[in-house]
């Protein structure tokens, strides 16, 4: 079993769904005791969230690729950077150390495929609805991706860093969610991407009259993929490059 390095912090509350699922996952593969075998770089997410308002990626992309040498310092075996936003500094991070990086999109594209939907509505922070980052990797993949109205982007962004970043779970902003879906729907959605990690703790697929992909746990069923493949098997493992992103490797 490969080691996973987990980039998280972005926020905790996330981080710690990855960490259950990477271990639900292994269990469930293996059975009895069997636990994931992982290492953890938690980053301060206040300082990542100042830098993200400024627009100052490139230095939030060297406190993740200094993250990343670390993990990769510590025995890591492949990476996951624990956040959909953060993935915009994925090559950055990359570059920074030769352990393969699991790219979320990758995974939530591969499994859209598989469902079926060409055409997803995509929820995430405003950086992940209005940047080309991550909306152009999933087009890579042959998804054509709508997003919402600025004033629904306006409220899913703030939902997610007022209060579910901070585990705060309200009702009136499950339904106001639920009406930002149902105009996706309506201008053609076939399915609704969960692409940011803690909506999932938000919306779940009772919430949607179309089918939803929650980015957390496909990125950790791909990660327990990846980590359970006999040596020398690249399964799970995506490329580096966004212009290499089609499908999976070894799929």
């Amino acid at each position: 079993m490969k080691i996973i390095g987990l980039i998280g912090g972005m926020s905790w509350e996330s981080t710690a769904e990855y960490y259950r699922l990477l271990n639900e996952g292994v269990r469930d593969r293996l059975g009895g005791l069997h636990s994931a075998r992982c290492v953890v770089y938690s980053v301060d997410f206040a300082e990542i969230e100042r830098l993200q308002v400024a627009g100052r990626w490139d230095e939030a992309g060297a406190v993740l690729a200094d993250a990343a040498r670390s993990l990769a310092a510590a025995g890591a075996e492949l990476l996951l950077i624990c956040t959909n936003t953060m993935h915009k500094v994925a090559d950055q991070v990359s570059a920074a150390v030769d352990v393969p990086l699991l790219h979320l999109a990758d995974a939530t594209a591969s499994a859209v495929r598989a469902a079926g939907p060409r055409r997803v509505g995509l929820l995430g922070t405003a950086f992940t609805m209005e940047q080309a980052f991550y909306r152009d990797r999933l087009a890579a993949h042959g998804l054509d991706v709508l997003v919402p109205d600025a004033d629904d982007r306006a409220l899913v962004h703030r939902v997610i860093y007022d209060e579910l970043c901070l585990g705060v779970i309200k009702e009136e902003s499950r339904a106001a969610y639920r009406r930002v879906i149902d105009r996706l729907v309506a201008s053609g959605a076939q399915g609704v991407i969960l692409g940011c990690t803690e909506i999932e703790l938000l919306i779940a697929p009772e919430h949607s009259p179309v089918p939803v992909f929650a980015t957390t746990r496909l990125h950790a069923e791909a990660a327990v993929a990846a980590a359970l493949a006999p040596a020398g098997q690249a399964q799970g493992v995506y490329p580096r490059r966004p212009e290499d992103a089609r499908e999976p490797l070894d799929r």
